[in-house]
């Protein structure tokens, strides 16, 4: 651990990134400590604050510092709120994603034969679709709701998990240690988990990095749609779509500070991921 900090600290983008998304996380993390407002309280909420600008000292006494949106709104608020919705959306979905696929793949390449044919002609089936026509079909037919939105984004996306682990498991196994172990009275499952496992989490990790943002973004886009979370509960993709009528009239800021935040998240966690994935590459020379 200490040697791979020592290499990522060489890059000081990728330091800045990482900074970044702990700071991301923080503030997600203790939004309802230091967000001046709940945005979830609709009672709570003045139509009289509505599309405020930035720095407008609202009826509940504290200064908006980023404006209010439609609803009235403090931007701040919600952006910070957002940020959990995003975070949450994000790590669940790719968390049970790498599970599942790397569950399949590894499997796959362990007992080969017929399942090993079926469970890839289907990833392979569901990769040759884009991502956001699955999620949006499955977000239509199951509805609104986190558990819903959870699904369609693990459907949309234990297929690259599921191909990644694939492919590292089958040069996996036929190595000589691999091949060793098989030959030994263990069972199968101690030969996947304690030799093949181990060995095919460096990609899946750099996989799991990337898709993390690949499923902030893909939740953003539904919610902007109007097909991710309801509105009591405002995502970043929701807080864009609402602002989105207000761009030519002069109240840009509804849309454009959750966009940047929205922006920063995912590419700060993409250059972590670019730089993870370096370090793991075996062919890069130092």
């Amino acid at each position: 651990m200490t040697n791979f900090w020592r290499i990522y600290r060489e890059n000081w983008v990728a330091v800045v990134a990482l900074a970044v998304v702990v700071l991301v996380v923080l503030a997600a993390v203790t939004a309802p400590l230091f967000a001046p407002q709940d945005p979830y309280d609709l009672a709570g909420l003045d139509l009289m604050d509505a599309r405020r600008p930035p720095g407008y000292e609202g009826s509940g006494g504290f200064v908006h510092w980023l404006g209010t949106d439609a609803q009235g709104r403090d931007l701040l608020s919600a952006i910070l709120y957002g940020l959990r919705i995003s975070l949450q959306m994000g790590l669940a979905a790719g968390a049970v994603a790498m599970t599942l696929g790397a569950a399949l793949g590894i499997l796959s390449a362990h007992l080969g034969g017929w399942v090993e044919a079926v469970v890839m002609r289907v990833v392979d089936l569901q990769l040759s679709f884009p991502a956001i026509l699955l999620a949006l079909v499955l977000v239509a037919m199951l509805g609104q709701g986190k558990t819903q939105l959870i699904i369609a984004l693990v459907a949309a996306q234990y297929a690259y998990f599921a191909r990644t682990a694939y492919g590292a498991a089958t040069a996996e196994r036929q190595k000589d240690y691999v091949e060793a172990a098989s030959a030994t009275p263990l069972p199968g499952w101690r030969v996947v988990l304690r030799h093949i496992l181990p060995n095919c989490l460096p990609p899946l990790i750099v996989v799991g990095t990337v898709q993390v943002a690949n499923a902030i973004a893909l939740e953003a886009t539904l919610s902007f749609l109007g097909l991710g979370l309801p509105p009591t509960e405002p995502s970043l993709g929701m807080l864009i779509a609402n602002g989105f009528p207000y761009m030519m009239s002069g109240r840009s800021w509804i849309s454009v500070y959750p966009g940047i935040a929205l922006i920063v998240l995912i590419v700060a966690i993409n250059i972590v991921g670019d730089q993870i994935r370096d370090q793991f590459n075996p062919r890069l020379t130092r």
